[in-house]
């Protein structure tokens, strides 16, 4: 892949950017700096960017597709609230490579794990939310 401007400015926003980005969102952010950028051009460098392994397509559950400039193996929560994405370090759940090669003698190249609930900021806002709820909107 060629380098070019749009697309460092494309890869830096998502990187610096923890929220998990979508497209549009990198989109309004890549407009401040390259005011003539099309939206277009974001997907494409967003899609190659992903391909070639700089960054992670993270496909959520209400069908938006974020980007995470994180690509060191993590896993993620998204609230079901506000609909925000965050990361869980490997360690705090668990590496199951070892266990599943061991009693079914699978090599696991890769998994994805989707962790759903209620952040900690929604949770402050709605007091009255059970700590069980996990309705979608």
């Amino acid at each position: 892949m060629n380098y070019s401007q749009q697309r460092n400015c494309i890869l830096n926003i998502v990187c610096s950017n923890p929220i998990h980005p979508t497209a549009e969102q990198v989109y309004e952010q890549a407009r401040n700096i390259f005011p003539r950028i099309s939206l277009g051009t974001v997907y494409r460098d967003l899609n190659q960017l992903s391909q070639m392994g700089a960054l992670k397509k993270i496909c959520s559950s209400y069908g938006s597709v974020r980007f995470d400039g994180r690509t060191d193996p993590h896993f993620h929560m998204e609230c079901t609230c506000c609909r925000r994405v965050f990361d869980v370090e490997k360690s705090e759940l668990f590496s199951p490579e070892k266990s599943i090669m061991d009693s079914c003698g699978f090599l696991v190249r890769r998994y994805e794990i989707s962790i759903q609930g209620i952040c900690r900021d929604c949770r402050e806002k709605n007091r009255d939310l059970p700590i069980d709820k996990t309705e979608k909107r």
